[in-house]
């Protein structure tokens, strides 16, 4: 690789480091020549999530009007163009390696810009929709890099992946996205508990709202149960990789119950030390062995 592209990957891997820890920890155990395409995708997704969520100060229009300058130099690189950005050269080099669908990468770009309208959903259905581009398409993005015995098959299982670990994000983390205007949970589902809006911008973990997060993490694992067997279809190499990635975004819920459901009161992680152990015990799984989720 030329320099400037090595820079790019390394920026990619700096952006996963610091935001990402993770799954971060998860690709140490990917072999060395398909971690930095990993960290490329992941660039990719928090550089365009930062523009939108990081700078929040900014006008909404003058967000929208870097992520489409950042979108349009992306499909000028795609056209073979030159690049003038820190880490656009690390996603198209990826792209090519592996050639990866590019309606995936725009179909991302589309709901990034949602982020910035939208502040609510009102049924499941709307925000599937919306986690199809965030989240599914990032599963189908990370097939080809990690590998599979039956792609086709996989690539449903990797789909509800995306889906299980972005919603495992949108229960952690209510508070913060209140921060930001958005409420992700649907309003049909507060409204199964006689909730609003209005209730959870309270921040208060009443028993509705426990009751709420309680459902939310069974839809999650509904997610993860239609996830688990791709994980035995990926290259054997890959999967102590995603097995850990599995064990620990599932963990999280394990925590948000350990804390009684309430979210507001601190945001739920996984210990260091079961980090680690989860770690490990995945790099002595034996490959092909199933994955089970937690009940």
């Amino acid at each position: 690789m030329d320099i400037d592209l090595a820079a790019a990957y390394e920026r990619c891997r700096e952006l996963h480091k610091r935001h990402g820890r993770t799954y971060y920890l998860a690709t140490k155990l990917l072999p060395a020549w398909k971690r930095r395409h990993v960290h490329a995708l992941y660039g990719f997704t928090r550089y365009a999530d930062e523009i939108v969520d990081q700078t929040w100060e900014l006008p909404a229009d003058e967000r929208a009007r870097q992520l489409t300058e950042w979108s349009d130099a992306f499909v000028a690189g795609l056209r073979g163009e030159p690049v003038d950005d820190p880490l656009l050269p690390a996603v198209l080099h990826t792209i090519a390696v592996f050639d990866l669908d590019v309606d995936d990468f725009a179909t991302f770009l589309r709901c990034m810009a949602m982020d910035l309208t939208v502040t609510g959903y009102p049924t499941y259905d709307d925000l599937l929709d919306y986690m199809e581009g965030s989240a599914a398409v990032i599963g189908t993005m990370m097939l080809p890099i990690l590998g599979s015995s039956d792609p086709a098959v996989a690539r449903e299982p990797a789909r509800q992946l995306g889906f299980a670990f972005q919603l495992t994000n949108f229960i952690r983390d209510v508070a913060e996205d209140l921060d930001r205007g958005r409420v992700y949970l649907p309003e049909s589902h507060l409204g199964r508990f006689g909730l609003t809006r209005a209730d959870l911008e309270r921040r208060e973990a009443t028993p509705e709202v426990k009751d709420l997060i309680r459902y939310e993490i069974g839809v999650a694992r509904e997610h993860y149960t239609a996830a688990a067997p791709g994980i035995v279809m990926l290259d054997p190499a890959s999967q102590a990789c995603m097995r850990t990635a599995f064990a620990l975004y599932g963990g999280i819920l394990g925590e948000i119950e350990a804390n009684d459901y309430d979210v507001f009161a601190q945001r739920a992680t996984v210990p260091n030390r079961r980090r680690a152990a989860v770690a490990v015990r995945s790099l002595m799984t034996k490959a092909g062995t199933p994955v089970t989720v937690a009940a």
